[in-house]
């Protein structure tokens, strides 16, 4: 595998990504790998990896770059990080995107065509809107215990559901208190009316954070190999 930590440009400054694909084979189909609330970090330097062997360009950007270069969550500091996530807004995270595709597109390595997508936590709404901005491109993606899937806000992602002519996967934990099971029952109910290839999926005995091994109680392995049975799936036949 070949590993990088580069700097994207964008209009906002030098957002530092992580990239990891294979030696050989390439170009490979590019997959943007998005950050929970806890930040970029080795952890999910391992887990862009592991999705990386299966033969895919995957870059994971620091999404709160415009505050700070580095995050590490301590017991101390909860509400910095809610800080930070609320400071990313979707419309941020689209132009991000753009930022990233259009640094692939420099890249041998990096295919032009078929591209997939996957937020966590607070990039659950991110990764759903890609799918719907950059509909002509992102042919699968996925929100892994996603929040704010579902809102009377404005830019609640929801809204341009119907743009999506891809693969959209929800992955969701049976408790969870940031993303509540009445909001996963109403996007249920709304994605049914909605002409998309959408999937949702409950893991039962789960909360919130459940794929991370660093969790502790939290982790479940079982259901965290589901979810990547799920990804690699998904990307296997559409990318």
């Amino acid at each position: 595998m070949i590993d990088r930590d580069i700097d994207i440009r964008t209009a906002d400054g030098a957002m530092n990504t992580f990239i990891t694909h294979p030696e050989e084979g390439g170009p490979h189909p590019v997959v943007m790998y998005l950050m929970d609330a806890p930040g970029k970090r080795e952890e999910l330097h391992d887990m862009a990896r592991r999705l990386g062997t299966a033969g895919y360009y995957v870059m994971l950007p620091n999404l709160y770059y415009r505050r700070v270069r580095e995050f590490s969550k301590t017991p101390d500091n909860r509400e910095e990080m809610f800080e930070h996530m609320r400071s990313v807004s979707i419309a941020m995270a689209c132009a991000d995107i753009q930022a990233m595709f259009d640094f692939a597109a420099k890249d041998a390595a990096a295919s032009d065509g078929k591209a997939g997508c996957v937020g966590y936590c607070m990039s659950g709404p991110f990764a759903f809107s890609a799918a719907a901005r950059f509909a002509d491109r992102i042919a699968a993606a996925a929100s892994i215990h996603g929040v704010r899937l579902f809102s009377e806000a404005r830019d609640s992602p929801h809204r341009d559901a119907h743009r999506i002519r891809g693969e959209m996967y929800f992955a969701c934990a049976e408790t969870d208190e940031f993303a509540p099971t009445e909001m996963i029952e109403a996007l249920d109910a709304y994605l049914k009316g909605v002409d998309i290839n959408a999937r949702i999926e409950w893991y039962p005995g789960t909360q919130h954070g459940w794929v991370f091994p660093s969790r502790g109680d939290q982790y479940d392995k079982a259901s965290a190999e589901r979810h990547w049975e799920r990804l690699l799936a998904m990307f296997g036949r559409c990318l």
